[in-house]
Order: C-alpha cells, then structure tokens, then sequence
C-alpha cells in the first residue's frame, strides 16, 4: 500500500536516498529542505518551522503516514542547536496531527552515535527544557571556552533522551504512534565529506567514532532502517535509540550499561 512521509533533509544525503528508496517503492515522499525540496523552509528559526507545518498540511491533503525528521548541522555553530533539537521537535509535534489523520502512523528523527559522547549539560538540559534562548547561550559560551565540539553531540544527547520521554506519553504510544530515533556512525554525506578529506580530521572522527565493521557508512545503508521504523510493520517499537553505527556504540560504552 502506498503511504505519504514527509522528510526534511530530504535535499541530501541521508534523507536523499532515502526518500529516493522510497518513492521507487510507490510511496508519496514530500522533502522539505533550505533549498531543492518541495518545502523550502529553515527549521532554524520558529518562522521556518511554522512555514514547514502549514506546508506539509497543504500539500498532503491533511493527513501523513510517516514523518522522518532528518534536518541536521555538524560542526561547531551554535546554530545546530536551533536546527538538531528545537528544529526536529517542532517538525515532530507540530506534524503529528497530520499522523493522527494517517494510516499506520509512525515517525523516526535522525540521531547520532554521538549522543554518547561526553556532551555539554547546560545546552542539553535547556534544550530538554524547551528553552531555546538559554541552549544557545549556553552553545555560544561553549564556543567561548574553545569546547565548540561539544555542541553537535549535546544536540543529539538532547533530542535521544526527548524521544524516550515522549514515545510513551498518551500523544504518541497512546494514540498508536510509534516514535524512536536512528544513531548513525560515520555516514559519507555532502556534510562529512570536507571533515573525512582532511587525513588529520579524519583520524580523530575514527578515535571518536570507530566502527569495527565495514567502517564508514553510505546512507544507502542507513535509509532500509529508517523505512522500516516508518513502516506498519513496526508495531512495538517505540521510544528506542537504534544504533546503526558498524559497532561504534559496543566499542564506546561496552557492556557496562546492561
């Protein structure tokens, strides 16, 4: 059966290929993005993210089968606070009425191994507590004290623990929507590509991000998870962070945390 997603990101890399998948498989994609998409909008700013919402409702007739929230920045700005967390959770709740309007609804955002990472209290916790203004200041500070590292994994940490406080709540799990969060390692994207060029960059990624197998991820990899999370055969899953990392997680944590 033909469904109707929406994905933001959907212009490059990851959300690219996976919104071609899709539409080879006969589903309706609606790819939102800053440029080359069906919705032209920054999910940076409460403007863009409105315009994202009004959008989506106009060109899907009122109703989505799934969302795929997979906008995201890498690097050091205090603006991947405003796009990674603030940005997908406006695109999760403010389009989750169109999923309650759908069939088999399902949503997925687009994480990170990172979100293990040692990250930055003071953004995460301002992020979790829906206070904007305060999680770039305290990116910004961040910035100041040379720790603009931090910031991309901070973002990350925030909206994986989002998702596993509102999967279970009575909007989601209780009105029969599963929603979880993909974690990527190393994926080779118009994004990562410039870092992974450099021979001296590329080497810390793989420090911090070693993946055991197969290394580095295509997002042609990545994209079958995110159809099947998004797919009416997942009926249980919900509120999890699934690691599609080659290993990089196992590595990082061990088996300490069971």
């Amino acid at each position: 059966m033909s469904r109707t997603y929406l994905i933001t990101g959907a212009a490059s890399g990851i959300g690219k290929v996976t919104a071609t998948q899709l539409k080879e498989q006969g589903h309706t994609v609606i790819g939102a993005d800053l440029k080359d998409a069906d919705i032209v909008a920054d999910l940076a700013t409460p403007e863009g993210r409105a315009h994202l919402v009004q959008q989506a409702g106009e060109l899907s007739g009122g109703r989505l089968d799934a969302v795929i929230a997979g906008a995201g920045l890498a690097g050091f700005a205090p603006r991947a606070v405003s796009v990674n967390y603030f940005g997908a959770v406006a695109t999760l709740e403010g389009l989750r009425p169109l999923l309650v309007a759908g069939t088999d609804p399902r949503a997925v955002v687009i994480a990170s191994v990172a979100s293990v990472h040692p990250h930055d209290t003071a953004i995460a916790d301002a992020a979790l507590a829906g206070d904007e203004e305060a999680a770039l200041a305290a990116a910004h500070a961040a910035v100041d004290r040379g720790e603009g590292y931090a910031i991309y994994g901070s973002t990350k940490a925030a909206i994986a623990r989002w998702i596993r406080r509102t999967a279970v709540t009575a909007d989601w799990a209780g009105a029969g929507i599963p929603l979880n969060a993909i974690a990527p390692g190393t994926v080779v994207t118009p994004m990562t590509e410039p870092m992974l060029a450099s021979p001296d960059v590329r080497k810390i990624v793989d420090q911090t991000v070693p993946m055991p197998l197969h290394g580095h991820a295509q997002p042609a990899q990545i994209a079958p998870l995110l159809t099947w999370l998004t797919s009416p055969e997942n009926e249980l899953v919900t509120g999890q962070v699934v690691f599609i990392d080659g290993g990089a997680d196992a590595v990082l944590r061990g088996d300490g945390t069971w």
